[in-house]
C-alpha cells in the first residue's frame, strides 16, 4: 500500500482514482492531522458485501463448510 499527501494527491487525484481501479491497491492519503484509505468502488462494494455476509449467523460456517465440499458433490443434474 503506497503513501501520499493530501496535496499530491489533489494534484495527481485522477491518476489515483486510475491507479486504485486498475490495480486494486489501497492509497494512504496522509493529512496533518489525520489519514484516509483510497479504495476502487469495485473493491469497497466487495467489502461490503463480504461484511454484509458475515453479519448473518451461521452464513461464514456455511461458506466455510462449503469451501470444503468436493466440487463434483455439489453438482446435481437437474434433469434439462
Amino acid at each position: 500500500m503506497s503513501t501520499v499527501t493530501a496535496a499530491k494527491a489533489r494534484s495527481n487525484l485522477y491518476a489515483l482514482i486510475d491507479q486504485t481501479a486498475n490495480f486494486h491497491n489501497p492509497i494512504i492519503i496522509s493529512g496533518r492531522n489525520n489519514n484516509a484509505v483510497l479504495i476502487s468502488e469495485e473493491d469497497w462494494n466487495s467489502i461490503q458485501e463480504t461484511l454484509y455476509l458475515c453479519s448473518i449467523p451461521g452464513m461464514r460456517e456455511s461458506i466455510i463448510e462449503a469451501s470444503q465440499e468436493p466440487l463434483e458433490d455439489s453438482v446435481e443434474d437437474i434433469g434439462w
